[in-house]
């Protein structure tokens, strides 16, 4: 009867067909140093390349690999609850399978852990890898503004980190459809500590992050955690109405003096401020209103295709 895993490590994966057998490879050879049971769950987020056929490739070689298939891309996040639901460990890791979270770092993680101190350790970034100078100024900007209008702090935060069983649990019971795994689990609190890690190097192909899916994750993270972003239309409204007000005395006094002007630029430039502060006004409120109707929809967070685990 095969032993049960105390260490599971969970890696979701998407068009990684080309250098995940390698990556599981090396994530399966540095958990082996832990000297722990282990299992090793990777989920396949609807890729259409090789993905699948390099975890079962894998799988048939080391019994500690379970895969997992879902029927399409459901995002980062949907595979990494796919992955979280399917634990047996009483730690969990989860990394990316591109190797910029480097394996070596799983021994001292779990050392950690094992200190009997930590629930959560969480590995943060040295620094960004080899992103462009946008790319760096862009996630920075995110996260400061991600910090003061959600009160958590995920500066140099990373999905890499490892979560006590009863983090787990917890993470579990949560009800929401749309998830953000690293903000949640800073959510959650539970003791915790931190390793610094440098970004390593893709090891094949190249990011599957466009800006324009890096600013939805953006919007989403934000949305999730706070409704500042809906009590500041109300703050704006109120500074406008307080300028409403005194541009109308000031016009009130003029038409009484008899010095009333046309104003036909003023007119237009308060349209267009109040038309601008509107059209943004109703856009903020019609994320929420966005997120609310996904939420009360209560779809699964993924659908799972196939299964797959060496038989014994």
């Amino acid at each position: 009867m095969p032993t049960a895993p105390v260490l599971s490590i969970v890696v979701p994966a998407y068009q990684e067909g080309a250098g995940l057998a390698q990556a599981l490879r090396a994530i399966a050879d540095a958990a082996r140093e832990t000297a722990l049971p282990f299992e090793l769950i990777v989920v396949d987020d609807g890729s259409n390349d090789a993905t699948w056929d390099a975890i079962v490739t894998v799988g048939s070689r080391a019994e500690e690999v379970i895969g997992i298939r879902l029927s399409r891309n459901f995002g980062k996040e949907g595979a990494i609850a796919a992955g979280l639901d399917l634990v047996r460990g009483d730690a969990c890791i989860v990394m990316d399978a591109d190797l910029q979270h480097p394996p070596s770092l799983i021994p001292e993680l779990v050392r950690l852990w094992r200190d009997g101190k930590w629930d959560v350790v969480e590995a943060v970034k040295k620094n960004r890898g080899r992103e462009s100078f946008v790319h760096r100024v862009t996630a920075r900007a995110f996260y400061r503004a991600a910090a003061w209008l959600t009160g958590y702090d995920l500066q140099d935060a990373s999905d890499f980190k490892l979560i006590d069983r009863r983090v787990m649990n917890e993470w579990r019971r949560l009800g929401e459809r749309a998830t953000f795994f690293r903000g949640l689990v800073a959510w959650l609190g539970f003791s915790r500590t931190q390793i610094p890690f440098e970004v390593q190097p893709r090891h094949s192909g190249t990011s599957r992050w466009s800006f324009a899916a890096l600013g939805g994750l953006a919007v989403h993270a934000i949305t999730s955690f706070s409704a500042l972003p809906l009590q500041l239309v109300t703050v704006f409204g109120l500074l406008m109405l307080l300028v409403a007000l005194v541009i109308g005395v000031q016009a009130v006094r003029l038409w009484w003096e008899g010095l009333a002007l046309p104003g036909f630029t003023t007119v237009i430039l308060l349209q267009l401020i109040i038309g601008g502060f509107l059209m943004v006004s109703l856009g903020i409120i019609g994320t929420y209103v966005a997120r609310i109707y996904e939420e009360v929809k209560g779809r699964p967070r993924y659908v799972v295709r196939d299964t797959w685990k060496r038989s014994e």
